[in-house]
């Protein structure tokens, strides 16, 4: 049986993170395995209107929440009131184990019921403050993607809405199907939930050029033993230069950059392949099985082999 997502929507809807969020969770042809249904609902069924200034007609109202597996408040919410009918629909699936994703403002259903205290969760910058004070047991973090708890994840900005589907499709089915689904959309490979969600830009000078470029290339050249030096070399900036740019557009720096990428190629070969460790270490630029064992292990907490078990 597959696995249901529902969308909650409201006037006035941003449409940005109900399509997006339909991309990832939708048909990608045949190659691709579809595990996954979409659908909407609304606390009163019928048009809907939206930022596009087009009504969208939803059929379905909180009685889809009964058999949903996934809520998606898609940041409808224009502020922190949520309805006794909304909250208790809501209660009432996440006791029997439906899993929240709240995006931007939508963040105001969970925290309002309480399903957030004592967690961090991550928050639009214009709203952190205000959420911090409505609700002090939460704690907002306006600086990453999303933060996920299992039952309940968030995420800053409606652009974060891919990053944050695509976290569940690696949770669920692992690293190689959220890869694949990825590059369909051509969703950029960087963007993981420790990164920064809109770094600020510089007070002089230009705006850094995109990275994209060099980011393709490392990704093409990882079995590579690549350094810093190399990627400076390559993008034509030297590292103390290359090192700042990676740090305000990505939040991280090249190395730690370039090390993710390296596990989450060890993650997708793991479970699509069979090949033994020492050979998928030289295809992800760690050089020997010793060296791919530590770093997954630190990155991880669990080591190849178990791995490969879990999501082969």
């Amino acid at each position: 049986m597959r696995h249901r997502v529902v969308t909650l929507v409201g006037p006035v809807q941003e449409m940005y993170p109900v399509t997006s969020a339909s991309a990832v969770f939708g048909y990608h042809g045949p190659d691709i395995p579809e595990h996954y249904t979409f659908s909407l609902c609304a606390e009163r069924p019928g048009p809907v209107r939206t930022t596009m200034g087009v009504d969208v007609i939803v059929e379905r109202g909180l009685e889809a929440l009964a058999e949903a597996d996934t809520l998606l408040v898609s940041g409808w919410c224009a502020g922190p009131e949520v309805s006794p009918e909304l909250g208790a629909a809501v209660l009432a699936a996440h006791a029997r184990g439906m899993r929240i994703m709240a995006i931007c403002s939508g963040v105001y259903v969970p925290a309002s019921l309480g399903l957030l205290d004592g967690r961090a969760a991550a928050t639009h910058w214009e709203l952190a403050d205000e959420l911090a004070v409505r609700y002090p047991r939460i704690r907002p973090d306006a600086s990453v993607l999303y933060v996920d708890h299992g039952d309940v994840a968030t995420a800053g900005a409606s652009a974060t809405t891919v990053d944050l589907c695509l976290n569940q499709v690696r949770r669920d089915h692992g690293a190689a199907l959220a890869m694949r689904i990825g590059r369909q959309l051509s969703a950029a490979p960087h963007r993981e939930g420790g990164q920064r969600q809109y770094p600020g830009l510089p007070t002089t000078g230009p705006v850094p050029d995109s990275l994209a470029p060099l980011l393709d290339w490392i990704t093409a050249n990882l079995d590579r033993p690549l350094t810093v030096e190399d990627m400076a070399a390559r993008s034509g900036l030297s590292r103390r230069t290359l090192s700042r740019h990676f740090t305000d557009q990505l939040g991280v720096s090249p190395g730690r950059w370039l090390l993710d990428r390296r596990i989450a190629s060890t993650r997708a070969l793991l479970e699509e392949t069979d090949l033994p460790v020492e050979t998928i270490a030289q295809r992800v630029g760690l050089s020997s099985a010793v060296n791919l064992r530590r770093r997954f292990h630190n990155a991880l907490n669990t080591t190849p082999a178990a791995y490969r078990r879990s999501f082969r």
